[in-house]
């Protein structure tokens, strides 16, 4: 059974792919299926953000380091970085005063409730599935994932 960690990794990948098979080519995300992408997924965690077409574009702008108007999943993986790096910024920011390490809650509203949730990750044993559109995962012995398209 897969770990928290590799269900969390898995939920990026498939959420990504969920988006990114919508229009065009399916191993990217243009404009149209990243602001989907944020104002669905990330509700929480940029609230000014995806309320504004101005800081979504000046967001993807930022994140398409080659300037072909599309996000490659390397490209995504910055911001899934930089969230991740900022959210446990918050979590510190929120800890309860006292010795060790401890967090508070983070940007999302869960409030922990992410604890234990693998989603359809967990389930899996590391057959392939399919996104939807025929763009198909199989990951198995941890050796990435092949597209079938």
């Amino acid at each position: 059974m897969a770990s928290l960690m590799e269900c969390s990794l898995e939920t990026i990948i498939n959420v990504f792919h969920q988006y990114s098979t919508r229009l065009e080519h399916h191993d990217r995300l243009n404009h149209k299926e990243f602001k989907q992408l944020v104002k669905k997924e990330l509700p929480n965690f940029l609230k000014k953000e995806r309320r504004n077409e101005a800081a979504i574009k000046k967001m993807m702008e930022d994140l398409d380091t080659n300037a072909d108007k599309e996000l490659s999943f390397e490209e995504f993986a910055i911001l899934v970085a930089r969230l991740t790096e900022a959210s446990h910024e918050e979590m510190h920011k929120n800890a309860p005063p006292g010795e060790g390490h401890s967090h508070g809650p983070g940007f999302g509203e869960s409030r922990g409730t992410c604890h234990g949730q693998g989603g359809q990750a967990q389930n899996q044993g590391g057959q392939g599935h399919d996104h939807g559109h025929g763009h198909g995962h199989s990951h198995g012995h941890g050796h990435g994932h092949g597209h079938s398209h």
